[in-house]
């Protein structure tokens, strides 16, 4: 059952890729945080109760309501236009994504560790490259903010595959690190949104000391 939910995010990725408003992608992480609280559930079997509960209390508040909120407020505070205004035209990105998880499922048929949890690996791979795509060709800076979370996930999804034994090293390390960067690169925001009425990349070598 986690794989299919793994699938499912992956397939998540692709919608990313073709959207044109940024509540769209706000509307998928929150999408992908209600995943990865199932995929956390199935898959963090073998841990106590209490670290479970926190592991999963993390994913669901944090990532699938705290953080879209907190970003949505963004928006709205600074009145950044809806658009995500990449620069390549949806079609590319689409073959880009497409490409990635490719790319990432080949890879992973050539490890032989049996150990290894191929279906874990090909997602989180395809959302730490996808992320990294999504920060280049798009202008808005909201969206490398929120392309840096598509980042983070990726590396949430790399964790489940030691969560049975380091639970709460790994998850609360990503929860500090989510926390500290969106705090900071909103409050950025706030502070260029008073000078620059719809920020994106290319107006920041306007700035000023």
């Amino acid at each position: 059952m986690s794989d299919i939910l793994l699938i499912i995010f992956a397939i998540s990725l692709l919608f990313m890729s073709i959207a044109n408003r940024i509540f769209t992608y706000l509307n998928i992480l929150i999408f992908q945080g209600f995943i990865l609280f199932g995929v956390t559930f199935l898959a963090l079997s073998e841990i106590n109760t209490l670290n479970l509960a926190l592991i999963l209390l993390e994913t669901i508040v944090f990532k699938a309501i705290a953080v879209p909120f907190f970003l949505k407020r963004i928006i709205k505070r600074n009145k950044i236009t809806r658009e995500a205004e990449p620069y390549l035209p949806n079609f590319v990105s689409l073959i880009v994504v497409t490409l990635i998880i490719v790319i990432t499922i080949m890879m992973s048929s050539q490890i032989k560790d049996p150990n290894l949890d191929k279906t874990i690996f090909v997602v989180s791979l395809s959302n730490l490259f996808t992320g990294l795509y999504l920060i280049v060709s798009r202008k808005k800076i909201i969206t490398h903010v929120i392309a840096y979370l598509v980042i983070e996930n990726g590396v949430f999804i790399l964790s489940l595959a030691v969560g049975n034994e380091m639970p709460m090293l790994v998850n609360l390390g990503i929860m500090l690190d989510i926390f500290a960067s969106v705090l900071i690169l909103g409050i950025f925001l706030n502070k260029i949104g008073d000078v620059i009425k719809d920020p994106d990349v290319s107006q920041l070598r306007n700035l000023k000391d």
